[in-house]
């Protein structure tokens, strides 16, 4: 774990990185384990394990690297082949064999002098015996180890739950550059970092490298007060505090959480110049005083419901037909920053992008871009991402300078929450904005 050197009464600008280091223990998602190496996390040609046949490597430098760790489970997933391994419980087998072999004494520093071992991080153990969907998980997950690994080195009950429980509420998504979650892992320093819908500090990834990078200019570098998202903020305050409470156990209480949301569910005016979010209880208009139509309260909620529906059938899959039909019925419906409306942009754009329907993506992501802006804040790698992708269909569409535009907008971003040597820098953005620089000229 490596941190970086800063004297605790000096100034830390936003972009920098303020921590970085590797998993305590980490899994490759089953699903991508074919098209991933299962020690750098990185795509391209693979090559199979010839022991176990279930997974793959770059190379033999990824696979000696993994070796130490992946020489105990090789022969039990030859053994319980053809069946996948859930991802919780591979984690959980890798994390027990690794304590009985010493892990325990593992530290990740958070400050040159202060760190973590595993058993410092909060298992939440009352609350996980009290919670019915993760000991019904939990219970399902021994059955698997128990088989997977044999009575001899399974730890008792306690610490089994304890090794859950950690797992549970310190794992962190580990991200692709394009924020899509392929790992799991634990990290032992950066588990230190609380949680606020208003973050000041991000975590992004290269390859299993966790960085920690600050997203505003901070008096000085005080990690209690240091706060990442544990996660998606596209929500509202209920359903954030929901996630949050059922996923760590804690009630959020963040300058956000506290404060009115007044778009989240809101209704567009009538009028068609008027931009005030009206609750769709209400008659009149507070701003500008318009009448709404009668019906339209009935209608409002029509409209939520269908969009509920098929917001929820598209979690795994955008629809590009579907969502078109969602947005056309919000129309003088929902307000543009209505989180649904919001959402049903999103969908559409991600369909058009999938479908390679350029035109469309264009137009729902410069739709998307202000709902972003509102929900996810200026800086934040998901909204540097979208400016990056719009700067990509623009080139692509031959509108240069419009995409050069877009691009820089990505940069100022990206340079805060990634750095300029990240990868998403160096082999996405800057060989695009070369392009549209000289497209320009």
């Amino acid at each position: 774990m490596k941190t970086r050197k800063i004297c605790r009464s000096s100034s830390v600008a936003g972009g920098t990185t303020i921590l970085t280091g590797q998993p305590f223990a980490y899994v490759l998602c089953s699903v991508l384990r074919i098209q991933r190496c299962d020690n750098c996390l990185y795509s391209g040609k693979l090559s199979k394990c010839s022991g176990c046949q279930y997974v793959y490597y770059c190379d033999r430098t990824c696979q000696r690297e993994s070796w130490s760790v992946h020489k105990s489970e090789c022969p039990n997933l030859k053994r319980i082949s053809p069946r996948v391994l859930p991802d919780a419980a591979r984690l959980m087998a890798r994390i027990i064999v690794k304590l009985k072999n010493g892990g325990a004494d593992e530290v990740g520093y958070y400050t040159e002098t202060n760190y973590r071992k595993f058993k410092d991080l909060m298992s939440h153990y009352s609350d996980i015996k009290q919670d019915k969907k993760r000991m019904e998980h939990f219970t399902s997950l021994c059955g698997v180890l128990f088989e997977y690994l044999g009575k001899t080195l399974i730890p008792n009950s306690a610490e089994l739950m304890g090794i859950y429980g950690r797992i549970c509420v310190n794992s962190f998504n580990i991200l692709d550059p394009d924020m899509n979650s392929i790992a799991v892992g634990i990290y032992l320093g950066p588990s230190i970092i609380d949680h606020s819908c208003i973050p000041n500090a991000i975590a992004v990834f290269e390859g299993t490298t966790i960085i920690i990078r600050t997203l505003q200019d901070l008096p000085r570098l005080d990690w209690s007060q240091i706060r990442i998202s544990y996660i998606d903020l596209l929500n509202s305050t209920e359903d954030r505090r929901a996630e949050l409470k059922d996923s760590y156990y804690f009630w959020c209480n963040c300058q956000r959480c506290l404060q009115p949301e007044p778009f989240v569910a809101a209704a567009t005016c009538p009028h068609r110049n008027c931009t005030n979010p009206c609750s769709p209880d209400i008659r009149v208009c507070s701003d500008c005083g318009q009448e709404f139509p009668h019906g339209f309260k009935e209608k409002f909620d029509q409209v939520t419901e269908f969009t509920a529906h098929h917001l929820q059938n598209m979690k795994s899959m955008a629809y590009l037909d579907i969502s078109k039909m969602c947005l056309m019925k919000q129309e003088g419906i929902l307000h543009p920053f209505n989180l649904q409306r919001v959402r049903t942009i999103e969908s559409a754009f991600e369909a058009a992008v999938n479908l390679n329907v350029w035109e469309d993506a264009k137009a729902y992501a410069i739709q998307l871009i202000p709902g972003y802006l509102m929900y996810y804040g200026h800086v934040h790698p998901l909204t540097g991402l979208l400016h990056l992708m719009l700067g990509k269909i623009l080139l692509y569409l031959g509108e240069s300078k419009c995409a050069l535009e877009k691009l820089k907008e990505a940069s100022a971003i990206l340079c805060i929450t990634h750095g300029e040597r990240h990868s998403l820098f160096r082999e996405s953005l800057r060989p695009l904005m070369c392009q549209a620089t000289a497209e320009v000229r």
